[in-house]
Protein backbone atom coordinates (compact mmCIF):
# COMPACT_ATOMS: atom_id res chain seq x y z
CA UNK A 1 0.00 0.00 0.00
CA UNK A 2 1.26 3.21 -0.77
CA UNK A 3 1.41 6.31 1.69
CA UNK A 4 1.36 9.68 -0.45
CA UNK A 5 1.36 12.22 3.20
CA UNK A 6 5.13 13.14 3.80
CA UNK A 7 5.99 13.26 7.35
CA UNK A 8 6.75 16.90 8.99
CA UNK A 9 10.36 17.62 9.93
CA UNK A 10 9.62 19.69 12.69
CA UNK A 11 11.74 19.98 16.23
CA UNK A 12 12.95 16.81 16.65
CA UNK A 13 14.53 16.84 12.60
CA UNK A 14 17.92 14.76 13.95
CA UNK A 15 15.32 12.00 15.47
CA UNK A 16 13.07 12.09 12.21
CA UNK A 17 16.31 11.71 10.42
CA UNK A 18 18.39 9.28 12.38
CA UNK A 19 14.56 7.06 12.14
CA UNK A 20 14.32 7.56 8.66
CA UNK A 21 17.94 6.49 7.57
CA UNK A 22 17.96 3.56 9.99
CA UNK A 23 14.62 2.21 8.20
CA UNK A 24 16.25 2.83 5.22
CA UNK A 25 19.26 0.70 5.90
CA UNK A 26 17.36 -1.90 7.76
CA UNK A 27 15.21 -2.23 4.86
CA UNK A 28 18.31 -2.47 2.06
CA UNK A 29 19.87 -4.71 4.32
CA UNK A 30 16.95 -7.35 4.62
CA UNK A 31 16.85 -6.69 0.95
CA UNK A 32 20.43 -7.58 0.23
CA UNK A 33 20.27 -10.91 2.13
CA UNK A 34 17.17 -11.80 0.53
CA UNK A 35 18.19 -11.08 -3.32
CA UNK A 36 21.83 -11.14 -2.87
CA UNK A 37 23.85 -9.18 -4.69
CA UNK A 38 25.15 -8.86 -7.84
CA UNK A 39 21.54 -7.40 -9.96
CA UNK A 40 20.95 -4.51 -11.97
CA UNK A 41 20.58 -1.25 -9.57
CA UNK A 42 16.77 -1.36 -10.98
CA UNK A 43 15.68 -4.39 -9.44
CA UNK A 44 16.63 -3.02 -5.74
CA UNK A 45 15.68 0.36 -6.48
CA UNK A 46 12.08 -0.96 -7.12
CA UNK A 47 11.95 -2.91 -4.32
CA UNK A 48 13.27 -0.43 -2.01
CA UNK A 49 11.16 1.76 -2.91
CA UNK A 50 8.38 -0.25 -2.66
CA UNK A 51 9.29 -1.64 0.75
CA UNK A 52 9.71 2.26 1.93
CA UNK A 53 6.51 3.19 0.47
CA UNK A 54 4.65 0.24 2.15
CA UNK A 55 5.95 1.92 5.23
CA UNK A 56 4.26 5.22 5.29
CA UNK A 57 6.89 7.03 3.16
CA UNK A 58 6.66 8.94 0.43
CA UNK A 59 8.91 7.90 -2.47
CA UNK A 60 9.74 9.85 -5.89
CA UNK A 61 11.75 7.22 -8.29
CA UNK A 62 14.16 8.79 -10.58
CA UNK A 63 13.38 11.58 -10.06
CA UNK A 64 14.02 14.27 -12.60
CA UNK A 65 16.08 17.10 -11.44
CA UNK A 66 16.24 20.99 -13.42
CA UNK A 67 19.41 23.11 -12.91
CA UNK A 68 20.04 26.58 -13.19
CA UNK A 69 23.34 28.14 -14.86
CA UNK A 70 23.79 31.64 -15.66
CA UNK A 71 19.99 32.51 -15.37
CA UNK A 72 19.14 29.65 -17.79
CA UNK A 73 17.06 27.02 -16.57
CA UNK A 74 17.92 23.12 -18.33
CA UNK A 75 14.90 20.85 -17.47
CA UNK A 76 15.42 17.54 -16.15
CA UNK A 77 19.36 17.89 -16.33
CA UNK A 78 19.65 14.43 -14.09
CA UNK A 79 17.59 12.39 -12.47
CA UNK A 80 18.16 11.58 -8.84
CA UNK A 81 17.57 7.40 -7.67
CA UNK A 82 14.73 8.01 -5.36
CA UNK A 83 13.96 10.62 -3.16
CA UNK A 84 12.22 9.76 0.32
CA UNK A 85 9.97 12.04 2.26
CA UNK A 86 10.83 15.00 0.15
CA UNK A 87 14.22 15.32 1.78
CA UNK A 88 16.15 12.42 1.58
CA UNK A 89 18.01 11.42 -1.41
CA UNK A 90 19.24 7.93 -2.02
CA UNK A 91 21.72 6.98 -4.83
CA UNK A 92 21.66 3.07 -5.48
CA UNK A 93 24.62 1.51 -7.38
CA UNK A 94 25.21 -2.45 -7.68
CA UNK A 95 29.32 -2.49 -8.13
CA UNK A 96 32.10 -4.41 -7.03
CA UNK A 97 32.98 -1.81 -4.74
CA UNK A 98 32.02 2.01 -4.43
CA UNK A 99 34.67 5.27 -4.98
CA UNK A 100 35.32 8.58 -5.12
CA UNK A 101 33.24 9.56 -8.47
CA UNK A 102 29.97 8.00 -6.44
CA UNK A 103 30.74 10.26 -3.29
CA UNK A 104 31.21 13.39 -5.39
CA UNK A 105 28.17 12.53 -7.32
CA UNK A 106 25.93 11.92 -4.44
CA UNK A 107 27.40 15.49 -2.66
CA UNK A 108 27.03 17.29 -6.21
CA UNK A 109 23.18 16.36 -6.36
CA UNK A 110 23.06 17.30 -2.72
CA UNK A 111 24.70 20.71 -3.22
CA UNK A 112 22.40 21.09 -6.08
CA UNK A 113 18.89 20.14 -4.94
CA UNK A 114 20.04 21.74 -1.58
CA UNK A 115 19.12 18.89 1.15
CA UNK A 116 20.93 18.12 3.75
CA UNK A 117 21.25 14.27 3.65
CA UNK A 118 22.34 11.56 1.11
CA UNK A 119 22.18 8.05 0.93
CA UNK A 120 24.51 5.76 -1.22
CA UNK A 121 24.01 2.21 -1.35
CA UNK A 122 26.25 -0.32 -2.65
CA UNK A 123 24.19 -3.58 -3.34
CA UNK A 124 26.90 -5.01 -5.40
CA UNK A 125 29.22 -6.25 -1.96
CA UNK A 126 29.19 -8.99 -0.20
CA UNK A 127 27.97 -7.46 2.56
CA UNK A 128 25.87 -4.27 2.16
CA UNK A 129 27.13 -2.62 5.58
CA UNK A 130 30.47 -1.86 3.37
CA UNK A 131 28.60 -0.20 0.62
CA UNK A 132 26.13 1.80 3.00
CA UNK A 133 27.54 5.56 3.19
CA UNK A 134 25.87 8.44 4.67
CA UNK A 135 26.44 11.92 2.76
CA UNK A 136 26.07 15.43 4.59
CA UNK A 137 25.72 18.83 2.64
CA UNK A 138 26.40 21.33 4.86
CA UNK A 139 24.52 19.44 7.97
CA UNK A 140 25.37 19.08 11.59
CA UNK A 141 26.53 15.19 11.91
CA UNK A 142 23.63 13.48 13.51
CA UNK A 143 24.86 9.71 12.22
CA UNK A 144 27.87 7.89 13.63
CA UNK A 145 31.18 8.41 12.32
CA UNK A 146 31.36 5.41 10.85
CA UNK A 147 28.26 6.11 8.74
CA UNK A 148 29.61 9.87 7.83
CA UNK A 149 31.39 10.91 4.38
CA UNK A 150 31.92 14.84 4.93
CA UNK A 151 33.91 15.09 8.41
CA UNK A 152 34.38 18.89 7.92
CA UNK A 153 31.04 19.70 9.34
Amino acid sequence: MVHAETRRRGENETRDSEKVTGDVLDTAIRLHRELGPGLMERVYEIVLAGKLADMGYLVERQKPIDIIFEDQCFKEAFRIDMLVDGWLIIEIKSVDALNAAHHKQLHTYLRLTKQSVGLLINFGGVKLIDGFKRVVNDYKPSAPPRLRVNQST
